[in-house]
């Protein structure tokens, strides 16, 4: 059965991978000249990569790594030790460290954040400990059921001091939906932390060994060709055309040039594309079904990634790291952290600015500027005297729309990827799964996308254990 799908990011194509697997034919079309969606990258002019976004693997990610096993690519992912790790705004070029020992979960992550000191206080732990037992105990509905709140409010729910927020939760929410704790729902942050204690190796991460679009995109892209399917850049979808009963008769798709168009017909069809995008071209006569009207409460949240070079090594740290600043999320060093971007003389650092709602329109010169100026607070004695490090170049790469805004109160504008045109089904991070808005996220709802598609038009049926 031939099955059309409107873009060849994370969900797209992995929704295509797993149709393939079931003896379909998924023709993959994508806007742009690029393979991944919201994990594309570009090389600049002098070969090096810019990337997206900063993306980091989590062994909380069972889609993802069964995904990588099944390609064949699990040496392509990284793996760090088992940390996290945050600067210390108050006592600039140091850090601080939860270190997860190799015993089993939740005694590992009690563990890491007991035997941390410089953070939080006995009684904060205790208190946040004291708190995070009905996540634990209650599972996802409970997870759920705390959408209608923030996780500010959350804390103050639980009474669970401020500062705990403003030691450690200010960097995690920012580096998990890229705003602050006022703003997140509170499901997001215990949907993490429940992960994170539950699973043994659930927060240890991982990083790709090169740039996403041809380390795990284009991998799967030929698996998905040699098995018959078919992707094509360069197609974005401009229309969705309606039969009299309102399911689908077609996509029109655009040329690189936009003058000509051309019709493409299957017997099922995906968008796959981010919901900003898609709100655009819902037809008119699906506008009034509650599935779709509901996007409306769903939007993208701008992120803005930075690539600097330097001509001198500023740390030796092969990690992530939270940078505790207010104006960026989480940095790392790829010239040390990924192996197709090594360096061993010279620092490339990328870095989330977040939140950026302030920052997208401001120049990129602008932006780096004040990157520096956090920066020279990080790393306050690479950054001065005659032997200063001197920044080489920079790229700047903002996504107006990005994941969605994971506010609360947004769980019950999420769609099921079945929905209710027989014939049409959704993938995509916001879609309903229960890993929220990630690259996870993206993968499972493509998954569930194609389980969807294989269930609605299997003659024989499957059998469910």
């Amino acid at each position: 059965m031939r099955v059309v799908i409107a873009g060849a990011g994370l969900a797209g194509l992995s929704c295509a991978k797993y149709l393939v697997d079931k003896g379909h034919i998924p023709i993959v079309l994508e806007a742009r000249d690029v393979l991944g969606g919201k994990i594309a990258a570009w090389k600049d002019e002098d070969g090096d990569w810019y990337e997206t976004g900063l993306h980091i693997f989590f062994g909380a990610y069972p889609n993802m790594l069964q995904l990588f096993k099944e390609l064949d690519i699990e040496d392509r992912l990284q793996w760090k030790s088992h940390s996290m790790i945050f600067n210390q705004p108050s006592e600039p070029g140091t850090y601080s460290r939860f270190d997860f020992p190799d015993i089993p979960a939740p005694a590992n992550g009690v563990s890491a954040i007991l035997s941390n000191n410089d953070m939080l206080s006995w009684n904060e732990k205790i208190l946040f400990g004291l708190g995070l037992v009905p996540a634990m105990l209650r599972g996802q509905k409970y997870l759920d059921k705390c959408d209608t709140k923030s996780w500010t409010d959350w804390l103050k729910e639980h009474n669970i001091p401020e500062r705990v927020n403003d030691e450690v939760f200010i960097a995690m929410s920012k580096a998990l939906n890229f705003i602050g704790p006022d703003e997140i729902s509170s499901t997001v942050l215990l949907t993490a932390l429940n992960r994170f204690l539950q699973e043994k190796n659930g927060s240890k991460m991982a990083f790709l060994d090169g740039a996403p679009p041809e380390r795990l995109c284009q991998p799967m892209v030929d698996y998905i060709t040699a098995r018959g399917g078919e992707v094509h850049l360069n197609s974005p979808l401009r229309q969705i055309n309606l039969n009299e009963d309102s399911t689908v008769k077609s996509f029109t798709i655009a040329s690189l040039n936009e003058n000509e168009k051309k019709e493409i017909t299957a017997e099922a069809y995906v968008s796959a594309m981010p919901v900003d995008l898609f709100k655009l071209i819902i037809p008119n006569q699906w506008k009034g079904i509650d599935a779709f009207s509901k996007l409306d409460g769903l939007n993208g949240v701008p992120v803005i990634n930075i690539h600097l070079w330097f001509d001198k090594k500023l740390t030796d740290i092969d990690h992530l790291l939270f940078s505790r600043s207010p104006l960026l999320s989480v940095y790392a060093d790829m010239s040390i952290t990924c192996k197709e971007y090594e360096d061993p003389n010279r620092s490339m650092l990328e870095l989330v600015f977040a939140p950026a709602k302030d920052w997208i329109n401001r120049s990129d010169q602008d932006i780096v500027d004040a990157t520096m100026e956090e920066l020279k607070k990080l790393f306050p004695t690479h950054f001065m005297g005659d032997d200063k490090t001197n920044l080489r170049k920079y790229k700047v790469v903002k996504t107006p729309r990005s994941v969605y805004k994971a506010v609360p109160g947004c769980q019950e504008f999420r769609p099921s990827q079945k929905s209710p045109i027989k014939n049409f089904f959704l993938a995509g991070d916001y879609t309903m799964q229960k890993y929220l808005a990630s690259m996870e996220g993206a993968v499972l709802s493509g998954k569930l996308c194609a389980e969807s598609i294989n269930k609605e038009y299997s003659k024989i049926p499957e059998n469910v254990s």
